[in-house]
């Protein structure tokens, strides 16, 4: 089977690419992204390469790509290719508003590349599932006012140019499924990190667990402006087995699945968990004007708090690992594949 990942080059799609040629060596899959590979993807790609193919095209126009798809006899797609106008975690990058800078760029490429993605798709019988990458900001800021985790249906309610880009994405495919009896699901994304992370031409943010690892294992002194502040952080690299096991799963019951971490945790318990593995940690909670780690401590629950997993939970066989043990493995990626000389237990 081939796999079609557009977006494949960056952070979290690049990891679905690589899960899905680990779980089979007959498998094959093809990129489709504006860049192509960075060095750091070259050397992640490198164990699978001869199983690889990137196609360097925009997504907006189908010309550059269509005809170079059809030699590929893709069997499934993961469509990801968004552009991602996040900033947070400083005080400077906190007063910016990156979606000002290009509103239409972004409702073109998250909006109108599932589109034409959905077009190719439709008319091509070799291609059997359909799964839409969104996210988490489809959600409100606030969900239940009972203590449960945040189920898909209900609480959507975007606020910004990615996450109404994304909710209406998500329709779109909807739409696609009925007309075209399309096998066609979302799914939504909790606060991602982990390997690969890195930034990218449509992504530069990073999430409080790289940016506390990062700091770690460089032995900078962590300010955050909390450790209260929550989120519900989930590695990447079980996101990459959520989303294969979504594409193998022999039945799906629902359009939109959750994908999180089960959990959540707060700055406090990252900090805790990284200095577990640097003891030398210095963490000193700052003014919002001076921290280098900032998040809001009010915003707890809704798209900021646990995410509700039992519908993937419920059709397929895929389980989050534990926190801990995900931000550790992330940290021995760090220091493994990053170049970072941190001084780890």
């Amino acid at each position: 089977m081939t796999l079609l990942v557009t977006g494949g080059t960056g952070f979290v799609m690049s990891v679905v690419v690589r899960t899905w040629l680990d779980r089979n060596p007959a498998a094959r899959a093809v990129i489709l992204d504006r860049s192509g590979l960075d060095a750091m993807a070259e050397r992640y790609f490198a164990p699978v390469r001869d199983r690889l193919s990137v196609i360097t095209a925009d997504i907006c126009d189908p010309s550059q790509w269509s005809a170079a798809l059809d030699a590929h006899d893709v069997s499934v797609i993961v469509h990801g290719a968004t552009i991602t106008p996040i900033s947070r975690g400083s005080a400077a990058e906190a007063k910016r508003q990156p979606e000002a800078e290009a509103p239409a760029k972004i409702v073109d490429v998250n909006l109108m590349g599932t589109v034409h993605m959905l077009e190719w798709a439709r008319i091509r019988p070799s291609v059997k599932r359909f799964i839409y990458v969104s996210s988490g900001s489809v959600y409100r800021h606030h969900g239940p006012d009972w203590a449960e985790p945040l189920p898909e249906d209900g609480y959507v309610a975007p606020l910004t140019l990615y996450g109404i880009s994304k909710f209406a994405s998500e329709m779109v495919v909807n739409r696609y499924a009925d007309l075209f009896g399309m096998s066609a699901l979302s799914v939504r994304l909790a606060s991602v990190y982990g390997t690969m992370d890195r930034a990218t031409e449509s992504r530069n943010f990073r999430h409080v667990p790289n940016k506390v690892a990062h700091m770690a294992l460089a032995g900078e002194v962590i300010r955050p402006n909390s450790l209260e502040s929550v989120g519900d952080y989930v590695h990447s690299a079980d996101v990459g087995n959520a989303v294969v096991a979504l594409l193998t799963a022999s039945r799906l019951r629902y359009r939109h699945y959750n994908i999180g971490s089960g959990r959540t945790s707060t700055t406090g318990d990252i900090v805790d968990w990284a200095r577990e593995r640097v003891p030398s940690l210095k963490v000193e909670v700052s003014p919002h004007e001076t921290a280098n780690v900032i998040q809001d401590s009010t915003l707890k629950d809704g798209m900021w708090g646990e995410y509700d997993l039992a519908r993937i939970e419920r059709d397929t066989d895929w389980r989050p690992r534990p926190a801990k043990e995900a931000f550790h493995d992330y940290m021995d990626w760090i220091v493994a594949n990053e170049g970072v000389s941190g001084e780890m237990k």
